[in-house]
């Protein structure tokens, strides 16, 4: 006949696995304890005999009590008041013929001592032993009575007689086996706290649904296309998902189980410290630029960690490339529209007036501008990538009414295979950028920005200035760090570090100088090959 298979909930294992894991520890420990307990007391009483024997040894008034005509009469009343001082089952005083002087049967008072005085005599040291004596067995204790002189005149033998011994034994072991019990108990009321306590906080979960809403978070978690981390408020990474671990491979570690990159730690404890999740962050690990939310976690109202969400600045240039290029377009329709919708009121204006000379002499200059700007690019640069780009800020700097020029000597007659357009178009453009901020936020409507370039030699070298406030020695090298900025905003301070980090792979370097249009220089060298 087969037994049916009972199946205890959580609570009900825990209660009695608790419960068995502390009785067995209490009868373990009540039988090692009494183990020690036996040769603690042996030892102990062992001591306590001799410490007596020495202490009746040396008690002047037995030692002079050797000379009178009767020392038993002398010594037996000191040394019963002592016996029952100490609790000795019996201390014996001899001479060194072995006669007794004292014993706490009187009639013993002048008989030999029954057990052999020879280590005293002979060797002339104390020892401590088990022996049969009169009384029975003991546990015995005899050191030498030496008088003024040194020399030794008697002996002094302590005991405690082993039924005295077991029951002082017996009497601890009482005590070690009722405190066992009280834990046994204070263990099983604990154990039924604990197992209520943890319940709880398992939300009532049984271990097989346990189970599933882990492997189902796990599953979850590694179906995600972004990177996810979790992390707790000490910044130790609790789980990761497969694409977390992909895009960190190389620049962020996982395997330490901390993050050590500073940036990044700031920003989490920024986070938690503002108590308040951030989303689009852009930050740079290692070589890559990695787009970041912060969202926080919480548990009993109190911040237990930060979920990130991690995305390449790559991936997302390609999921949005499309709109990418329509908001490009777009912005530079809304500037080509406004810079030329003004043109236009003006052209309308002088036909009004009858200015149409005037009017003949604005529309054939700004034809002529527009068409000699993108001829000179179109000859100068051969690489599309970088005429779209500095056409595109040449729009710009007209909506942003910064005067942006190009050297007419300028030219990028050729640029190597080897040299990847797309980083010199990012380089290009955040410099660009912020020289023209630059140069409005100092001089509004007189800002003026100029680039030159060229390619002659084994460098390829751009040239930007700006007449903005410049930038000092001590500036230099932090403008570069991610998170630098002295502008207001969310996301700044990132353009220069992409900037550095571009260049870096290029091999390429920058220095910044005076602008001898009153703010900065930058001058960029990358290499051919």
């Amino acid at each position: 006949m087969k037994l049916p298979h009972i199946k205890l909930k959580l609570f009900t294992q825990m209660v009695l696995l608790i419960s068995f894991v502390i009785c067995t520890t209490s009868i373990l420990a009540a039988i090692f304890f009494t183990k020690i307990m036996d040769d603690l007391s042996t030892q102990y009483l062992g001591d306590e005999a001799m410490s007596v024997a020495k202490l009746a040894a040396q008690d002047p008034r037995i030692i002079r009590a050797f000379k009178s005509e009767n020392p038993s009469k002398e010594i037996q009343p000191i040394v019963e008041k002592m016996r029952k001082q100490t609790g000795a089952s019996y201390i014996v005083i001899g001479n060194k013929q072995g006669i007794r002087y004292s014993h706490p049967n009187p009639k013993y008072i002048g008989k030999s001592m029954g057990t052999s005085n020879a280590p005293i005599f002979k060797q002339h040291i104390s020892v401590v032993y088990f022996g049969e004596g009169i009384s029975g067995p003991a546990l015995k204790a005899k050191t030498p009575i030496k008088n003024k002189q040194g020399e030794i005149i008697g002996v002094s033998s302590v005991g405690f007689l082993m039924i005295d011994v077991k029951k002082r034994i017996f009497t601890y072991k009482e005590e070690i086996m009722g405190l066992a019990l009280l834990l046994l108990l204070i263990g099983v009321i604990a154990a039924f706290l604990i197992a209520r306590r943890i319940k709880q906080k398992l939300f009532g979960l049984e271990p097989e649904e346990i189970s599933y809403v882990f492997k189902e978070k796990e599953a979850i978690l590694e179906s995600i296309r972004d990177g996810i981390i979790a992390v707790d408020k000490h910044f130790c990474v609790l789980s990761t998902n497969k694409r977390a671990r992909e895009l960190l491979m190389d620049n962020l570690p996982l395997d330490d189980s901390i993050i050590q990159n500073t940036r990044l730690r700031d920003m989490i404890q920024e986070v938690i410290s503002s108590k308040k999740g951030r989303n689009n962050q852009k930050v740079f690990i290692g070589d890559q630029l990695y787009v970041i939310d912060f969202s926080l976690v919480m548990q009993m109202n109190q911040i237990a960690g930060v979920v990130l969400t991690i995305r390449t600045e790559f991936e997302i240039e390609q999921l949005f490339n499309e709109v990418s290029k329509i908001k490009s377009y777009s912005e530079n329709m809304r500037a080509l529209n406004h810079e030329f919708l003004n043109k236009l009121n003006t052209i309308y204006g002088l036909l009004s007036i009858e200015e149409y000379d005037k009017a003949r002499e604005l529309i054939s200059s700004e034809v002529k501008e527009r068409q000699s700007t993108i001829v000179f690019l179109m000859t100068a640069v051969k690489d599309p990538l970088l005429v779209a780009c500095l056409l595109g800020k040449i729009n710009r700097s007209k909506e942003l009414k910064v005067n942006l020029t190009i050297d007419e000597e300028s030219s990028l007659s050729e640029i190597p295979d080897s040299v990847d357009t797309k980083l010199l178009v990012t380089i290009l453009g955040n410099i660009l950028d912020n020289a023209m901020e630059a140069a409005k936020e100092k001089n509004d409507k007189g800002a003026v920005v100029t680039v030159s370039f060229t390619d002659i030699g084994r460098d390829i070298i751009f040239d930007i200035q700006d007449n903005g406030s410049g930038i000092s020695e001590k500036e230099q090298h932090a403008i570069f760090t991610e998170g630098y900025t002295t502008k207001i905003g969310k996301n700044r301070g990132i353009g220069l570090s992409i900037v550095r980090n571009s260049l870096t792979q290029l091999n390429g370097q920058v220095y910044i100088t005076h602008s001898f249009l009153g703010g900065a220089k930058f001058t960029l060298v990358v290499p051919k090959k």
